[in-house]
């Protein structure tokens, strides 16, 4: 995190993840599943006003540190819930299903991730939370030796309906999945979903959407 400048993605694969406003600029809701030192939640916040947004974090001691990191205190937009992120889609209740219109999955550990977070229920849950014409977006690793088997449980859950790109850094594979609506490569190459935000915003995200729109492929 830039002392000066916290709510600024620093890390590549994070403004991967914020591909989403390719597919939907002005989401009502987002979740996400796993909150680290709170980048994404930190830039939605700020940038996306009439989104409300959801945290789940399994770890209360990394929600803790939500001061040092500088993430806002719960709010009308904003709640942060200390809560197992599989059972947490899995227990939505039957009139909170179709709620959101984001999901974003980064819960990620000393150990890597769960695997409670990467199982055909859990992505099935996923689905079942989604709005439709949702999207879930999926922090991966390409190298990790199952993630063939994550994506084809991604791809089962939505139908197919999944396009992957590759984070610039690391090994990060980072999954666009959509709920009930076909996605298309030309239809993100096409998109401008910058226009309407701030200079900020527009000089973190361009460079990196623009590559998006030549980098991602069709999942598994």
């Amino acid at each position: 995190m830039s002392s000066e400048h916290p709510t600024q993605l620093e890390v590549d694969y994070t403004r991967t993840m914020m591909g989403f406003l390719l597919l939907d600029s002005q989401p009502a809701s987002i979740a996400m599943i796993g909150l680290g030192g709170g980048s994404l939640l930190k830039f939605c916040h700020r940038h996306l006003p009439a989104a409300q947004f959801t945290a789940i974090e399994v770890n209360p001691h990394v929600i803790a540190l939500r001061q040092e990191f500088e993430i806002p205190e719960d709010d009308e937009r904003l709640r942060i819930i200390c809560a197992d992120g599989a059972d947490f889609v899995r227990a939505l209740p039957e009139e909170s299903a179709g709620r959101y219109d984001v999901l974003l999955v980064d819960g990620y550990d000393g150990l890597g991730q769960s695997t409670s977070l990467c199982s055909q229920r859990f992505y099935d849950d996923c689905f079942r939370a989604l709005s439709p014409g949702g999207v879930l977006v999926v922090n991966l690793h390409h190298d990790h030796p199952e993630h063939g088997v994550y994506t084809g449980r991604i791809r089962l859950a939505f139908d197919g309906n999944v396009l992957e790109v590759a984070s610039m850094e690391k090994s990060n594979s980072i999954l666009f999945a959509r709920k009930n609506q076909r996605l298309c490569i030309d239809e993100l190459r096409q998109s401008r979903p910058l226009e309407n935000f701030a200079p900020e915003v527009r000089a973190q995200l361009q460079q990196e959407f623009s590559r998006i729109g030549w980098d991602i492929r069709q999942a598994g």
